[in-house]
């Protein structure tokens, strides 16, 4: 099938690349012009595993291009996935502008008939407004349809995510578009769910909702078992042994970050506001998870007193391992504040260090995390990236002006950072010294 991807974001360049690993002809479409020469030079502009190597073999056999010209784009395709950002507005409602427009430019250049799928995460009752826009400016007045097609994609996993689904969430209002969606897809030989456009539109902000939700009631669970003595590593295996709860998303640590789980919880507060429903519960999600970044930098002036003057040695910027993104990840709001209290920031990611530098200043970029622990006094670790998993600690020990190290990700076993003279502080678990 012929199938046009704009935006070419994290969401939309993987989409775009799979479709086309599964033998569709894609056009990938971007007003960032840079963007575009990298792509068509084969430099990607995200790290994602094993993204580089089917955009390869796409473009080399040419079923995968890349372009800034979105309406011959348009003319030439069957489907246009939309994929461009909804950033958060000030007041955390999405900002779809971009949709709006990319909506408004398929009406006015489209001279057949078209399906038109929501990719981006949009409030619900986005479908009718794109719907409205597109009947509007419907130049050639030729017929369309408007899907909601939402992605699940994790980044770090995304490549995989997209070829072996959950499930595929397909909203849409007619037959005609239901069979071209569904043929597709077929080829993935994954669920597929069929609803109306508003409840596909839900399920998306639903979905990530109750994730962000899971995530800050480990993180209560761990202020307590703190409180108490417990261990929260053993409190979520005994929760996740419960097949209706499973262990997925119960690590306590730092909170959620990322560019979905903050926007789309934030989002949907707003959606239900406007609806006419105060939804507390993820009010509380929210609250819950910006104290756990607030708490851990607690931990970490407890420990040193005078924050002043201290020299801190960060593993890991990024939200999560395996992804260079830096959007709303924890490290920011942490590093920012133990700047605020005077510390010296020294800090090493092994993808994210080029996007942390747009974000984070006055920091000392580090090569390796043996240069970040040397002459330290405190050693965070705010990514579970696996290289920090496999330090020669006694090498580490050896670096550091004092032996403390304040886990945010509970990659180490306490017992084991005792037996080796560290002073290990982590999240829900006892501190040892």
């Amino acid at each position: 099938m012929r199938i046009a991807v704009v935006g070419s974001g994290y969401v939309g360049l993987v989409t775009g690349a799979c479709f086309a690993e599964l033998g569709n002809e894609v056009i990938c479409v971007d007003i960032d012009e840079e963007k575009i020469k990298k792509l068509n030079n084969d430099i990607m502009p995200i790290y994602e595993p094993g993204l580089d190597q089917i955009v390869r073999r796409s473009r080399k056999e040419n079923r995968l291009a890349f372009t800034t010209d979105l309406k011959g784009s348009i003319k030439k395709s069957e489907i246009i996935f939309i994929c461009v950002g909804t950033p958060p507005k000030e007041n955390g409602e999405a900002d779809l502008s971009y949709v709006e427009n990319v909506a408004r430019t398929i009406a006015e250049v489209m001279d057949s008939y078209k399906v038109i799928a929501e990719k981006s995460t949009v409030p619900v009752q986005t479908g009718e407004d794109v719907a409205k826009t597109i009947k509007a400016y419907n130049r050639h007045k030729v017929d369309f349809d408007v899907v909601s097609n939402p992605e699940f994609l994790r980044e770090g996993s995304a490549v995989s995510d997209f070829m072996k689904p959950d499930r595929i969430v397909i909203g849409c209002d007619n037959e005609r578009a239901r069979q071209i969606m569904k043929k597709l897809y077929e080829p993935l030989k994954a669920p597929m769910l069929f609803t109306d456009i508003k409840s596909a539109e839900i399920i998306k902000h639903a979905s990530n909702s109750f994730l962000a939700t899971k995530i800050s009631f480990i993180n209560a669970i761990a202020n307590i078992c703190e409180l108490s003595g417990a261990d929260v590593e053993k409190v979520a295996e005994g929760m996740g042994l419960d097949k209706r709860i499973g262990r997925q998303f119960l690590n306590a640590g730092l909170g959620y970050g990322g560019y979905c789980l903050p926007k789309d919880a934030e989002a949907f507060i707003r959606i239900a506001e406007k609806l006419g429903y105060d939804f507390r519960l993820l009010k509380a999600v929210h609250g819950i998870n910006h104290e756990q970044k607030m708490n851990f930098v607690k931990k970490i002036e407890k420990s040193l007193w005078v924050m002043k003057g201290k020299t801190l040695g960060v593993l890991g910027l990024a939200f999560k391992p395996n992804t260079d993104d830096m959007r709303f990840a924890p490290s920011i709001d942490i590093i920012n504040e133990l700047q605020r209290e005077g510390a010296i920031i020294k800090a090493y990611d092994p993808e994210s260090i080029g996007k942390a530098k747009h974000v984070l200043k006055d920091i000392k970029y580090c090569s390796d995390p043996y240069e970040t622990a040397k002459d330290a006094d405190a050693l965070l670790v705010l990514t579970e990236w696996n290289e920090f998993k496999e330090l020669d600690m006694q090498k580490i020990r050896k670096l550091m002006k004092h032996h403390l190290i304040v886990d945010g990700r509970n990659i180490y076993n306490p017992d084991d950072m005792k037996r080796l003279g560290f002073h290990y502080i982590s999240i829900g678990r006892k501190e040892v010294a």
